[in-house]
């Protein structure tokens, strides 16, 4: 139920000017933008063309900074961004892998039971390869 309360911006909604970011992460605003050309960050913009970042990209931006002030250089820093952004689409993708091994494991248990039949294996959306493991022996 709405109060009239505005809702607060989630992580990706751009509303943060530059100087508001360069305040906020204690960066000057020359270096967002140089940060930016450099495809570390990428901020939203305006209709005419005016920076706007989300609170994702000032997180983004305060932990270049740590890393930058802990002493690594920037493209280490590039290195371990792109190193997460691969963690995280890992874990997105094992989640997927887990939610689907429980829905077979359960239509398994239902076959074993008698009270269904199992379902035809769907289409992989990611064009991979479904592989068979023999007990006892050499494929």
């Amino acid at each position: 139920m709405s109060h009239g309360f505005p809702q607060a911006p989630g992580p990706d909604t751009a509303v943060f000017v530059i100087s508001v970011a360069a305040e906020l992460t204690g960066l000057h605003p020359q270096t967002l933008r140089t940060y930016e050309r450099m495809g570390l960050i990428t901020p939203g913009r305006t209709g005419g063309g005016g920076r706007r970042y989300s609170p994702r990209d000032i997180d983004r931006l305060r932990e270049i900074a740590d890393l930058t002030s802990s002493g690594i250089g920037i493209e280490g820093v590039r290195r371990i961004l792109e190193l997460e952004n691969q963690v995280a689409a890992l874990a997105e993708r094992n989640a997927e892998l887990q939610a689907e091994l429980e829905l077979a494991r359960g239509a398994l248990r239902n076959a074993v039971a008698g009270t269904s039949r199992l379902p035809a294996v769907p289409d992989q959306p990611r064009g991979g390869s479904i592989v068979v493991w023999r007990r006892g022996g050499r494929a």
